[in-house]
């Protein structure tokens, strides 16, 4: 078993170990198991970065062998540039919200903290599929343990958030397995990734294979105008579930384009790349307008991820090398930022248990140390110089200002809009006088909240003021890339 197999399997384990625990008369031995299961699935991923190449684009770490034989179905692994980072940050997330549901979650938690684990393997085994329906299995199965964390342990309308969850991101996936079952076809019988990237496939064929992609991962994302379905399951899933859809999930589609519908269709993404810059934008200028007038936190946040999320897409189809590199540091930072915003409204949650921002005012007066770490992932959130969220934004503003300054200024707009929304609602919620009672009452962060967000506080600000060792890593595969789609335009 190499060590793709141990950062997938080990937190699978610890889920069905946690899963056959049971009652919750164990709760303690529950969540220790949870807590050194996740820590780890950490630690074992960590090797990865240690033992990663740079300098090259190749797959790494690469593990194959038989699956099912009779159709040449392998269990494939390896990682890339581009998907590396992505297996780092699921595993840790995965550390934090073990520690965020410590004491919040009393019914059932040993299957909430067996849900978070499974879960945490089955998307790392998306990041490092090569063969086609390994990934295929992976990127359906997520659905289950996120179905099941919003449905049990979400608000009041968790039963439909759930099945529009499930819905939405099914429907898109079943136009995505044709196309698998074509390129299946079409390379002879063969699910290996790489093998379909060199596929001579005519135009015809790319576009509906790039609109059959595009179906899956751009609900996955999710792009304007198939986001809907986000701000219903933000509001009703649990803070960790939140967290989690936010850091990780979302990554999923975006991830996907890279992988699938730019080298497998490249002429078709280059012609079709007008469509996802228009949407990109609108999904940059006019969420973020949506999201400034929300009254509920967490509402709130949900549509700043659309809007964020927008700069990854748009990155990746200005086709060059700055623009994509910052689409991956985009979606890390914002696997990071994301994150933190939702633990924090989760923080205020579990206190007055209202997200409602008219029920807050003034709780920098009751809770100082709190309000210092969220006026850092507010901040972070604006894309402030600095923190983890500048980065990305700023490379894809580069890159879209060196494809067309209109564009990178249209782009640009965002961090207008993110600035007045994120720094709106910190004045309503946390500056000024005390509001109300409720906030009067409101008692600092313990020492376990305080771990929780310091972890990702020092994720924010190590990222935002050391990027390096984030763009080391995908400068080749970005580059190698690119390079294949612009030859096969040549071809």
């Amino acid at each position: 078993m190499g060590l793709l197999s141990l950062a997938i399997w080990t937190p699978i384990f610890f889920g069905v170990v946690l899963l056959a625990l049971g009652r919750d008369d164990q709760a303690r031995v529950v969540r220790w198991v949870a807590l050194i299961g996740a820590l780890i699935s950490f630690l074992v991923t960590l090797p990865l970065y240690s033992g990663f190449e740079l300098g090259t684009s190749a797959m790494q770490f690469v593990e194959k062998g038989p699956w099912i034989d009779r159709f040449n179905v392998n269990y494939h692994l390896g990682v890339d540039g581009i998907s590396l980072w992505f297996v780092l940050l699921t595993a840790f997330i995965n550390v934090v919200v073990v520690i965020a549901g410590w004491e919040v979650i009393t019914r059932r938690v040993n299957q909430y903290m067996g849900a978070f684990l499974i879960l945490s393997g089955l998307m790392i085994g998306v990041f490092c599929a090569l063969d086609g329906l390994l990934f295929y299995v992976f990127f359906e199965a997520t659905l289950i343990p996120m179905y099941l964390i919003i449905g049990i342990w979400g608000g009041p309308n968790k039963i439909y958030a759930a099945f529009k969850f499930f819905l939405y991101t099914l429907l898109g996936s079943l136009l995505m397995l044709i196309a698998l079952i074509y390129l299946y076809t079409k390379s002879g019988g063969s699910f290996d990734i790489a093998a379909w990237h060199a596929l001579p496939l005519g135009s015809t064929a790319q576009t509906l294979l790039f609109f059959a992609f595009f179906a899956a991962f751009a609900v996955k994302v999710p792009m304007w105008p198939v986001h809907t379905w986000l701000p219903d399951v933000h509001v009703e899933a649990p803070t960790g579930g939140s967290a989690v859809l936010a850091a990780i999930m979302l990554k999923l589609g975006a991830y996907g384009f890279l992988r699938f519908s730019m080298p497998i269709a490249p002429d078709a993404a280059r012609e079709w790349a007008w469509l996802m810059i228009a949407l990109s934008l609108i999904a940059v200028i006019y969420v973020g307008l949506v999201a400034m007038v929300q009254q509920d936190m967490k509402k709130l946040v949900a549509y700043s991820s659309v809007a964020h999320m927008g700069f990854v897409t748009l990155g990746f189809f200005i086709f060059n090398d700055i623009g994509v590199a910052g689409g991956l540091v985009q979606m890390i930072a914002h696997g990071f930022v994301s994150g933190a915003m939702f633990l924090s409204i989760g923080v205020l949650y579990d206190r007055v248990h209202s997200r409602e921002i008219a029920s807050y005012g003034g709780v920098v007066n009751t809770m100082p140390k709190f309000t210092a770490f969220a006026l850092l992932f507010a901040m972070a959130n604006c894309g402030l110089p600095g923190t983890a969220g500048f980065v990305g934004e700023w490379m894809v503003i580069l890159g879209a200002v060196k494809a067309n300054f209109w564009l990178g200024f249209a782009a640009a707009t965002a961090l207008v809009f993110g600035a007045a929304y994120t720094l709106w609602m910190f004045k309503r919620v946390y500056l000024g006088p005390v509001a109300n009672d409720d906030v009067k009452t409101l008692v600092d962060i313990n020492s376990r909240e305080f771990f929780m967000l310091a972890l990702l506080a020092v994720a924010v600000l190590y990222m935002g003021v050391y990027p390096k060792p984030f763009t080391d890593v995908m400068d080749a595969s970005v580059a190698d890339l690119l390079k294949h789609v612009a030859l096969s335009k040549l071809n």
